[in-house]
C-alpha cells in the first residue's frame, strides 16, 4: 500500500493553551505585601475556613462506617429543624 505524505500536520499549531501565562500554584495561596505576615496568615486561614478544608481533614481522620454517617447527618438535621422552630417562635409567637 502506498504512503500518503500529504499528511503533515502539525498538532502543536493549533494550541489550546497559552504557554506563555503565568502559571497559578494549585490550591490556596496568599500573597504577602509589604511584609505584612500577619494579615497574610489572617487571609489564608479565611480562605481556609470558607473552603472547608479543615473540617474535611477532620472527618477523614477515621474511618466512619457509613451508619454512622447517615446518623449524624440525621441528628444534624433534626437539630437544624428544632433550631428554626425554635427562631420562628421567639419571632412570629408560634
Amino acid at each position: 500500500m502506498p504512503r500518503n505524505n500529504n499528511f503533515t500536520k502539525n498538532f502543536n499549531s493549533g494550541k489550546r493553551f497559552n504557554s506563555e501565562a503565568k502559571e497559578q500554584p494549585k490550591g490556596l495561596s496568599v500573597e504577602v505585601r509589604n511584609n505584612d505576615v500577619t494579615k497574610a496568615l489572617r487571609i489564608f486561614k479565611k480562605k481556609v475556613q470558607e473552603a472547608g478544608i479543615l473540617q474535611e481533614v477532620r472527618e477523614r481522620e477515621f474511618y466512619e462506617k457509613p451508619c454512622e454517617k447517615r446518623n449524624r447527618k440525621k441528628k444534624a438535621a433534626v437539630n437544624r429543624h428544632k433550631k428554626n422552630l425554635a427562631k420562628r417562635k421567639s419571632d412570629l409567637g408560634f
